[in-house]
């Protein structure tokens, strides 16, 4: 097998089109999250004609664990690759010859893309199991968009003797043969916030007969704004975002309640603390300055992505070896569950370039396919190296312990 224009050693043309296929295949039926029963299917399928065991010691309702290599012993070095699988509620409006044939239901955020590309890497790495000095956990996740798969797949005790995990998303403002790596904070902690003004109802052409939560509301998203720019650093970032302000029910009414909704997003967990408590105080003193009572709920999201610095620079290397471009990328205020396995473990996660006119979650949303085959020999030679890697150091430590 030789290496393609970017460097990719393994994937004669079979395997290329096999993993267009399986894309394509799982773009055309997507399933939202926690509903993804066929999408489950169709994985489990791949991987047992290709010979690789499903783990059932790590049941979920939907969404599989599947491992490839024999641990020499108990010690032996484990480590995750990740992929997330579920759609978003989205009409697609892209015009592929495959595009979803389930209305109003849309893989727009590339999930059947990086399902594909994993798929592929355990093609490869099955091909070479002989070679793995360890085993290759593979955990196709399901509900990523809720934020709760991550924690569906750590409460089956999957990651429990996993070295490390390793992941991904698509980012199509990057060309194909790129890759983005990137020690520390990645991508954004997502909150969402929920806020009830409760004030007194009354006609509108009485308002002194009344305590308006709407004004009250008015004045509110005002001086939410004033947290990130008077109490955050310019070298730091914070993002607090009004999205929906529901009141009313007649023009002449000036009603009882206003309901704000909206998300904060921040990338680093001080700052996230910080923003919280200074969001409850501007609240609650903005409610009392207009009589107002207030509620507030917050939705807790993903943590911050952020990437093991050891991590990161291996896998830097290995996409240097494959002739990939490395850039360090931009943060992305986005969220990602991933970062709840960071919370436990080691982890990795990375940007591959897909070339994409449109960003994510947009009902025109593609990826270029040509990167699927990068991805694939990218996450299996990381598995290759990164296992070589961690038993070399348990057995300087055992050597270590052995001649104290």
């Amino acid at each position: 097998m030789g290496a393609n224009s970017h460097g990719v050693i393994g994937q004669s043309a079979d395997i290329k089109q096999r993993l267009i296929d399986i894309r394509r295949y799982l773009h055309q039926y997507p399933e939202l999250s926690n509903e993804e029963y066929q999408t489950t299917a169709f994985i489990r399928e791949q991987l047992e004609q290709a010979g690789i065991r499903i783990a059932t010691d790590f049941p979920l309702q939907t969404g599989l664990i599947a491992e490839i290599g024999e641990p020499k012993d108990a010690t032996s070095p484990i480590i995750a690759l990740r992929a997330d699988i579920d759609a978003l509620p989205i009409q697609e409006q892209t015009g592929l010859s495959y595009a979803s044939t389930i209305p109003g239901k849309m893989h727009a955020c590339g999930h059947d893309f990086h399902t594909a590309a994993i798929l592929g890497a355990a093609f490869l790495l099955k091909e070479r199991e002989q070679e793995l000095t360890g085993t290759v956990r593979l955990v196709f996740q399901p509900a990523e968009e809720k934020a709760i798969g991550a924690a569906q797949v750590l409460q089956t005790g999957a990651l429990d003797r996993v070295r490390a995990i390793y992941g991904f998303h698509n980012k199509p403002e990057l060309p194909v043969g790129t890759i983005g790596i990137k020690a520390g904070a990645l991508m954004a902690a997502a909150d969402g916030f929920v806020i009830e003004l409760e004030g007194i109802a009354s006609h509108a052409a009485v308002p002194e007969a009344s305590i308006d939560p709407i004004v009250a509301a008015s004045h509110l998203v005002t001086a939410l704004q004033s947290i990130v720019s008077r109490n955050i650093s310019s070298l730091e970032s914070a993002v607090i975002s009004v999205t929906k302000i529901q009141s009313g029910t007649s023009w002449n009414v000036i009603p009882e309640k206003a309901v704000l909704d909206g998300t904060l997003r921040t990338f680093d967990e001080g700052i996230r603390s910080k923003v919280i408590g200074r969001f409850t105080e501007i609240v609650n003193g903005v409610a009392a300055a207009f009589g107002t009572k207030a509620t507030l709920s917050w939705i807790q999201g993903p943590p911050p992505v952020n990437n093991d610095a050891n991590l990161a620079r291996a896998a830097g290397k290995t996409a240097e070896n494959l002739g990939l471009v490395v850039v360090e990328p931009q943060p992305s205020p986005a969220g990602e569950d991933f970062a709840f396995y960071q919370k436990q473990i080691p982890g990795f996660f990375a940007f591959i370039g897909t070339a994409g006119a449109r960003e994510w979650h947009h009902p025109g949303f593609d990826i270029d396919e040509r990167a699927l085959p990068i991805s694939a020999s990218f996450f299996a030679e990381l598995a290759v190296s990164e296992l070589e890697r961690f038993a070399v150091e348990k057995e300087e430590r055992q050597g270590l312990m052995n001649r104290t």
